[in-house]
């Protein structure tokens, strides 16, 4: 009999073993207003998602006047660091930025005042950073309304907020080439995640319209990571408010994560060519008061060390 168990047992830990080497997604995210800081959650498929460190905050907010980090944007950059930027403040003209080898251990965090330039600008909301492994250059990107600018979709809605799509690039999150105009879909835009599709890149984002309502994520391309972007496509999420896509792509198929934010809970849509989608909300599973982040992904060891 132990002849028989014990290479099956074997064999079982080495499918075990084996299992355990695939990729480790973790998704950073807030909670709340985003008072406490940076919350983390992990996942081996993509459905499933379990908070870490029993969901407290991984690192506090410091920078500016009101001290938030909400949108926490984190990615692994040419350099091995994980670099991260987000939400300062509501009204600020600028964002935070953290790098960290481990993600437990950060650095000093700065505030980079990428619109302090714009007199009437309102806000720098949801920033996010993507990586050109090609160029090696990093392109940092958020939403920002300036009075006066883009006067065919101003609207009273939303405290008269107008957002367009604004970028610097930096090599070394020092120095910083001056903010330019990224997208303007010619509608009121917010909250663009930019990833690598083949040879293209393209952006997932929120059409923020209130008059009338839209609210719902779209999508559009570019051949450079700088842009020109095409078109806005149609809506690819449903009759709900969404908003803080971020995405992942296994075994093929794209998953696009998203705050359904007047629900209070978390939705998902999936597809194998960015052009058709299917609902999938059903399906995953989030931590309890999860607010829209990033995913990126790490390895067994990293996660070992984050519980």
């Amino acid at each position: 009999m132990k002849k028989i168990i014990l290479p099956v047992l074997f064999i079982f830990l080495a499918i075990s073993t084996f299992a355990q080497q695939g990729p480790v997604y973790l998704f950073s995210y807030f909670k709340g207003n985003g008072e406490d800081g940076l919350h983390l959650a992990y996942s081996r498929d993509g459905y499933q998602w379990e908070a870490l460190k029993n969901d407290q905050s991984f690192l506090s907010p410091t920078v500016s006047a009101d001290k938030l980090m909400r949108d926490p944007c984190i990615i692994r950059g040419g350099d091995g660091k994980f670099h991260m930027v987000w939400t300062v403040s509501w009204k600020d003209k600028g964002i935070g930025y953290a790098s960290s080898d481990d993600l437990i251990n950060w650095s000093e965090q700065k505030f980079i005042p990428v619109m302090q330039h714009e007199e009437g600008a309102r806000n720098t909301w949801a920033p996010e950073i993507t990586y050109d492994a090609k160029s090696k250059i990093y392109l940092i990107y958020w939403a920002t309304t300036i009075k006066g600018l883009f006067p065919e979709t101003q609207s009273t809605a939303d405290d008269g907020y107008n957002h367009r799509m604004y970028y610097t690039t930096t090599k070394d999150f020092k120095v910083f080439t001056d903010a330019k105009l990224l997208y303007d879909p010619g509608f009121n835009v917010i909250d663009a995640s930019i990833v690598k599709a083949g040879k293209k890149w393209v952006m997932f984002m929120k059409d923020e319209t209130k008059e009338p309502v839209k609210k719902n994520l779209k999508i559009a391309f570019s051949k450079k990571l700088t842009g020109p972007y095409s078109k806005a496509s149609e809506p690819i999420t449903g009759d709900y408010w969404a908003e803080g896509p971020t995405t992942l792509k296994i075994n093929g198929q794209w998953i696009v994560y998203f705050d359904k934010y007047r629900d209070h809970k978390y939705g998902a849509i999936t597809s194998k060519d960015l052009k058709t989608w299917t609902d999938i909300s059903t399906k995953i599973s989030m931590p309890n008061g999860i607010r829209h982040g990033s995913i990126f992904t790490i390895t067994e060891a990293e996660l070992s060390k984050l519980k």
